[in-house]
């Protein structure tokens, strides 16, 4: 049982309700054969507004989506972690040597900025590039 506060004082106690929302995507982009475009949530379905034709995004493999989202995820982590990395040693070499140490953190800071993102960035726009295309058929 979870607990509710209440304004009137007191906690209610009342069956916790489950989590169910689910988890959606980023849109994909269909463009219609009459040349119209609509960005539409993978799964749902858009009638086009000017030839009435249906297009369903769930002709699109889940497999292949959501991999695509995942490897996104893992390119965002990996410049987190590395920030991250980059701090704690900064903060250890600062805390235990010295607080010389976090002079060099705008060294570090240009570092990151200058050279390290840069890349990440040319990797992330290749894997963008090379994203497969659907072609999906109205209903």
């Amino acid at each position: 049982m979870a607990g509710v506060w209440r304004a009137s004082g007191g906690v209610e106690n009342r069956p916790a309700r489950e989590y169910d929302r689910r988890v959606k995507g980023p849109p994909i982009k269909v463009r219609c054969d009459c040349g119209a475009v609509r960005s539409v949530p993978y799964g749902e379905t858009w009638t086009c507004e000017e030839c009435g034709r249906r297009w369903n995004t769930s002709q699109i493999p889940s497999e292949e989506y959501w991999g695509i989202l995942k490897q996104m995820r893992r390119y965002r982590l990996e410049a987190m972690g590395v920030a991250l990395l980059i701090a704690a040693v900064f903060v250890t070499l600062g805390l235990t040597i010295g607080q010389r140490f976090f002079l060099m953190a705008p060294l570090a800071l240009g570092v990151w900025f200058l050279w390290y993102m840069p890349g990440w960035r040319k990797k992330v726009r290749a894997a963008a590039r090379s994203l497969p295309t659907w072609d999906l058929t109205p209903e």
